[in-house]
């Protein structure tokens, strides 16, 4: 029974909640919105940050500085059509991205978002957590390890769990505040 492999599986998906929250919207300008975003270049997509560099010069603005020039309506179409709200005003090689201030209903909908972003990785840590019990009561069974080493183990993965399982909820705690915070 390898605890560790136990507990990277756990932080998989604490690490994939990280990546998911960070793609919301909270109203303040962020690298990460727009990282995601598939430009058309070169005959195959390829990511925003592969054709240009993004900064952010404002709270409330994210800069793109496309490197080709004959790239730069693929990223301002690209940008439009990612279904982020967001309308890039284009200054040659410069795209300048204003970040709309979110409205409550808005905001309670990215929040209702987060949360089932949060319930999906609880789910996967409960998953891990119960294909390894299962792998224990094996162990046992074939008479691979005592019933006392068996419960032993048992409760340190239900500590693992618990553990995981209080990270991701003060990870989505900190995402309601940035959303819902005006």
């Amino acid at each position: 029974m390898d605890l560790a492999d136990i507990n990277r599986r756990m932080q998989g998906a604490v690490a994939s909640l990280k990546s998911e929250l960070s793609g919301l919207r909270t109203g303040r300008a962020s690298i990460s919105l727009v990282e995601p975003i598939m430009v058309e270049a070169y005959g195959s997509h390829m990511p925003l940050n592969q054709v240009a560099t993004i900064s952010i010069p404002e709270p409330r603005m994210i800069s793109v500085q496309v490197w080709d020039r004959s790239m730069s309506q693929a990223v301002d179409r690209a940008i439009r059509e990612s279904n982020l709200g967001l309308n890039p005003i284009a200054e040659g090689q410069l795209l300048r991205i204003p970040i709309p201030e979110l409205n409550a209903e808005r905001r309670q909908e990215l929040v209702k978002v987060a949360h089932k972003y949060t319930e999906q990785a609880r789910v996967a840590v409960r998953h891990v957590r119960r294909d390894a019990l299962d792998l224990l009561k094996r162990e046992e069974k074939d008479g691979g390890m005592s019933e006392d080493e068996q419960k032993k183990t048992a409760e340190q993965i239900q500590k693992m769990t618990d553990s995981t399982i209080s990270e991701i909820d003060t990870l989505l705690a900190t995402k309601e505040g940035e959303i819902t915070q005006v």
